[in-house]
């Protein structure tokens, strides 16, 4: 039995289907199994990171577990859910990580999944740690304005970013959890190339149909425009910086971890822009609704 953290989630969905293809038996672990939506395979078990007193049942009988942990708390969640591991006799703990984790980063997301690497590594479990780059789901940031105003506003300028699809994520985890000889492992996952947010702008643009701008702007403009968003203070102040990163050409790193591990070459952004290509497109107009109840001539 595999257990899978944070299975409706952007990888996670992806790592259970693919567990599932491999013939596995999956239990995602789920705030409300009521709302999973999840194939019928999947053994549903109500329980969150964040409630500790949820984590003994949910370990209870599985080998091995996918883990995601998300914030400035993930690092006790993750600890938390290694030591039930543990006592439960759970074999090894495959985590989604991100890259430049690993290296006592002192702030922003790193610095997040470098607490959670550690209170794993602490539990004396088995672990392997998937670090991969920012995804290319990310873009889904942009739909409402390329809906509202056909532009797309970023601040990291022309600083080119080597995006990865989500379910190449999926799949690499999805070795190290059914596969041996990653025990005590960590992946640096990348797309199969950098590009510039002007170039995914117009890979986009080419799949819905229709012209999209793109504007750069500072980060003081992007920090409002976060704000907008309604996201909170911890998430804003984790990712406004890597702007500056990208902007000062820090993050064009290609790695071939994926062909490696997988067998076949990563998904680039275009197949990805493909695949999503409706939720930029705005909806048609709808047309007002004739009456019909006939008037009689003045």
């Amino acid at each position: 039995m595999i257990l899978v953290i944070g299975a409706t989630g952007t990888v996670g969905r992806e790592v259970v289907a693919q567990l599932l293809l491999e013939g596995q038996r999956v239990r995602a672990l789920t705030r409300d199994p009521s709302r999973a939506r999840l194939d019928e395979r999947v053994k549903l078990i109500a329980g969150d990171l964040a409630r500790p007193e949820t984590l003994a049942r949910a370990v209870e009988g599985s080998e091995r577990v996918f883990s995601v942990a998300l914030g400035p708390e993930g690092g006790l969640r993750e600890g938390a859910l290694a030591r039930a591991a543990r006592d439960a006799g759970v074999r090894h703990i495959v985590k989604l990580s991100v890259l430049g984790a690993g290296g006592n980063a002192r702030s922003g997301v790193a610095s997040w999944h470098d607490s959670g690497e550690r209170a794993i590594q602490e539990s004396g479990i088995a672990w392997t740690f998937v670090r991969p780059t920012a995804f290319m789901s990310n873009a889904l940031w942009w739909s409402d304005t390329i809906r509202s105003e056909g532009r797309v506003f970023s601040n990291f300028g022309y600083g080119k970013l080597a995006v990865i699809h989500p379910r190449d994520v999926a799949s690499v985890a999805v070795r190290a959890l059914v596969s041996p000889g990653h025990e005590g492992k960590a992946y640096p996952l990348t797309g199969p190339e950098a590009l510039g947010t002007d170039e995914q702008v117009r890979i986009l643009a080419a799949a819905i149909g229709r012209p999209i701008e793109y504007v750069p702007v500072d980060d003081d403009a992007a920090l409002e425009r976060m704000r907008m968003a309604g996201m909170p203070a911890y998430l804003i102040d984790a990712l406004l910086p890597f702007g500056e990163v990208v902007r000062g050409g820090r993050a064009t790193r290609v790695s071939g971890v994926v062909k490696q591990l997988t067998g076949r070459q990563p998904l680039t952004f275009a197949e990805w822009a493909r695949e999503h290509a409706a939720e930029f497109r705005a909806p048609l107009p709808v047309a007002p609704a004739r009456s019909s109840i006939s008037r009689k001539p003045r």
